[in-house]
């Protein structure tokens, strides 16, 4: 302990970090067990912890150093939030290797414009409002999901914010796909789709998402931004006269997509209907119109009103884009979305046909798109729909014609977690039950989740600073990573942790992140659902005569109502990978891989099981269904 301690002692001069007593710490050393006078310090949990912290505190003493240095110099109301900013950590840590930072900067020309003043400038604006983002070095293993390590490789932390929704980034069948397609085609796709990159993995892949989604034809880009940025940017700029109806609580992607396109843009209230008739009212039924909305928003965790929004697109003549991305993979019975999720008797009986079920909640959307690189763990985006309408985005779309295609085996991956999910129901199951069990634990600690249907467990901080502080507490105190959204991803006041939580995680460490979350909201004062009810209500939480609110999937979906749904994992059990899913998905590459042979230094997939495989009860924090109060 005492090269850690006399570390950490360092760091409590400059301001960075504090320890317990030391009556705290022999306690804490009597309940594990440890001798402090042993040589093996890596079993003492309060060591562990000082070298973690120790290693945050060092980076943050050598960029406050550097700040401290050129506040000399030059006066900055930015000294404070400079010495935390990554970038003039990193320039620390060079000093002495390359040019510093300051002689780096391009002097101005002599009567013209200080390019390098107005970047620090408008770094400066977000630094003074709370705004500016760090990225946290974290690298998530694929052999212990979902643990990453940070900067340190020896430090390793829980990952609660990642959208790799379901872990299909590390499942054994796509990693088995990729290395074959790696072995065959190598990596990189060797051009745009028209020169070079049009590969069967793109065609295949493309094929598979139509099926997916009952439509006629599918076509992917390099991300989902850039499928919906140009598809919109496409459509809004050819329709003559075309008018956009954007719900408000839209992604930027979609956003730029419309505003890139030059039409009109209305933009209706957050899934309010009553709003978005009485503007669709105001053109005539002849004009072109799309109304651009998505299932599953992200950061509230809200679901769109799909079906109402078809109707009211039928009645006054408008086409109905739909963003699908925090959906595909995580809803409906094969994996499609909420809109597949509407009609799951239907879609369930329809099986792996093509053929749209016409009149489903499916069927009615024009245009859905996704993303691969969420649910299914792997990268890209795409559209679906009609032959005709995908067939002018191909030829239109700047964003897809003039891009490098996404290597060959990225393509297989994708393709292989597609397959895998449509014949594979569990994950997701076993998903919403976490997330049930998780806000079941932080609304019976008045911790202020913002209700929602979905998957998603947005916890309102409603302060930018107290945010980051919590998320870093989080991180160096509870080895718990978990991003801060700030603004401009949430509206100003409305600063949250957002929690994602997947069918990997288990019983222990769901309810270590709720002790520990509670933890940080004591030490830090920050405002519990109680609180907020008192002033009022804010962000939906804590809102006066609030209803319960139903998850979108029911008992009999996740299995409770019958007793087939999947166990929840204690520490040390492995994943359910289901046997019938692989051997399907392997038989799909046949024609380009040919047939999967099973050797010893080619069998990726090692621990597959069947989906019968018995995993003891939990009766303790069994999962429940849970109705959010707030």
């Amino acid at each position: 302990m005492g090269p850690a301690l006399q570390m950490r002692s360092g760091q409590i001069v400059a301001g960075y970090a504090h320890v317990a007593a030391n009556s705290d710490v022999t306690k804490l050393h009597q309940h594990k067990g440890v001798d402090p006078n042993s040589a093996d310090i890596e079993k003492c949990p309060h060591a562990s912890k000082a070298l973690a912290a120790a290693r945050v505190a060092e980076d943050l003493a050598k960029a406050k150093f550097k700040a401290d240095r050129e506040a000399s110099s030059k006066a900055s109301t930015s000294k404070v939030a400079a010495a935390g900013c990554p970038f003039h950590a990193a320039g620390a840590q060079e000093t002495g290797r390359t040019a510093s930072t300051e002689s780096a900067k391009k002097a101005p020309t002599p009567g013209g414009f200080d390019y390098e003043k107005f970047y620090v400038d408008e770094l400066e604006k977000k630094h003074q409002d709370a705004s500016y983002r760090y990225f946290n070095n974290i690298n998530r293993k694929a052999d212990k999901f979902p643990i990453a390590h940070t900067g340190n490789v020896r430090d390793e932390v829980e990952v609660w914010c990642a959208n790799d929704y379901l872990g299909m980034g590390n499942n054994p069948v796509v990693l088995e796909t990729m290395h074959r397609t790696l072995d065959t085609y190598g990596h990189g796709a060797g051009g745009t789709r028209n020169i070079a990159g049009n590969t069967g993995m793109h065609l295949a892949l493309e094929e598979e998402l139509a099926q997916l989604h009952r439509k006629p034809a599918a076509l992917v880009f390099s991300s989902c931004y850039v499928a919906n940025d140009a598809t919109l940017t496409t459509l809004g700029s050819k329709l003559p006269g075309c008018v956009y109806f954007s719900d408000s609580m839209n992604h930027a992607s979609m956003i730029v997509g419309m505003k890139h396109s030059g039409a009109k843009r209305v933009i209706f209230k957050h899934n309010d209907l009553e709003d978005l008739e009485a503007k669709l009212a105001q053109y005539p039924k002849e004009t072109p119109k799309i109304i651009s909305f998505e299932s599953v928003y992200s950061m509230c965790g809200t679901i769109g009103p799909i079906a109402e929004i078809c109707d009211l697109a039928e009645r006054y003549g408008a086409l109905t884009f739909l963003d699908e991305v925090h959906a595909v993979g995580l809803y409906g019975p094969h994996g499609a979305g909420v809109a597949e999720h509407l009609d799951w008797d239907a879609q369930k009986a329809a099986g792996m046909s093509p053929e749209p079920i016409k009149g489903s909640v499916m069927d009615r959307i024009d245009i859905i798109s996704g993303t691969l690189g969420k649910a299914y763990g792997a990268i890209g985006g795409y559209i679906a729909g009609s032959t005709d309408m995908v067939d002018m985005v191909r030829s239109y779309a700047s964003g897809f014609i003039f891009t490098t295609s996404l290597p060959p085996s990225n393509m297989a991956g994708a393709r292989a977690s597609i397959s895998y999910q449509r014949e594979y129901r569990g994950d997701r199951q076993l998903k919403q039950l976490n997330v049930r069990d998780l806000k079941s634990r932080f609304e019976s600690l008045d911790i202020p989740v913002i209700p929602g249907p979905s998957h998603i467990v947005p916890v309102l901080v409603g302060d930018p600073a107290l945010t980051k502080q919590a998320s870093d507490m989080l991180l160096t105190e509870h080895n718990v990573y978990v991003q801060a959204i700030n603004y401009p991803t949430v509206a100003r006041g409305e600063e949250r942790l957002r929690f994602t939580v997947t069918p990997g995680h288990t019983v222990e460490q769901i309810s270590r992140l709720a002790t520990a979350v509670d933890q940080t909201f004591n030490e830090l004062n920050i405002k519990r659902t109680s609180d907020w009810k008192a002033l009022g209500g804010h962000a939906n939480v804590g809102m006066p005569d609030a209803k319960p609110v139903a998850p979108i999937w029911t008992d009999e979906q996740v299995g409770l109502a019958d007793g087939s749904a999947p166990r929840t994992l204690r520490t040390g059990q492995k994943r359910v990978v289901d046997e019938r899913a692989v051997h399907i998905t392997r038989e799909k590459f046949n024609d380009l891989l040919g047939p999967y042979v099973e050797t010893p230094t080619k069998a990726h997939v090692t621990d597959v099981k069947p989906t019968t495989i018995d995993i003891p009860s939990v009766p303790l924090h069994a999962p429940i269904p849970v109705t959010a109060s707030a």
